[in-house]
């Protein structure tokens, strides 16, 4: 009987981990506040997770300009999937999700392109080994602020 109590308890434990049987949530983006932040239709904000991306705010950082520009393009006014990983939201209320518009996911995309690093937060680390491996690349290949 112990044993059956031992693995109900671990596999509870395990079920956050895998965000099972959840659906992406659809939104529309209402405007992008940087490289790696937007605004969806229900007034929150969502910071998308594994990416970290140069700032616009209070003073534009190199290559900040760029990734807001990128990530405006492939959003802004767009239906787009939401995918949770771990954590609901951060310390500043904004949810944390993989972002996807079509068949482009928008992490990923910034970080290929050079304008977005792969920075890891735990507990929220699913995609983090192809976010670096996207950026190796990037910086192999100079793209984007890794350009030399």
């Amino acid at each position: 009987m112990s044993n059956k109590i031992w693995l109900a308890a671990l596999i509870l434990s395990l079920l956050p981990l895998c965000a099972c049987g959840q659906a992406p949530e659809t939104v529309t983006v209402t405007s992008v506040i940087d490289g790696d932040t937007i605004v969806i239709d229900t007034g929150q904000k969502v910071r998308y997770i594994g990416i970290d991306t140069p700032e616009v705010h209070p003073v534009p950082e190199a290559y900040g300009d760029e990734a807001w520009k990128v990530n405006r393009q492939l959003v802004e006014g767009k239906e787009v999937r939401l995918v949770r990983d771990v954590s609901e939201t951060d310390k500043y209320g904004r949810l944390l999700r993989y972002v996807y518009v079509d068949e482009i996911f928008v992490n990923a995309r910034l970080v290929e392109l050079g304008l977005a690093e792969a920075k890891s937060y735990p507990p929220d680390t699913k995609n983090q080994q192809h976010l670096e491996w996207l950026e190796a690349i990037a910086r192999e290949t100079g793209r984007g602020m890794w350009a030399k």
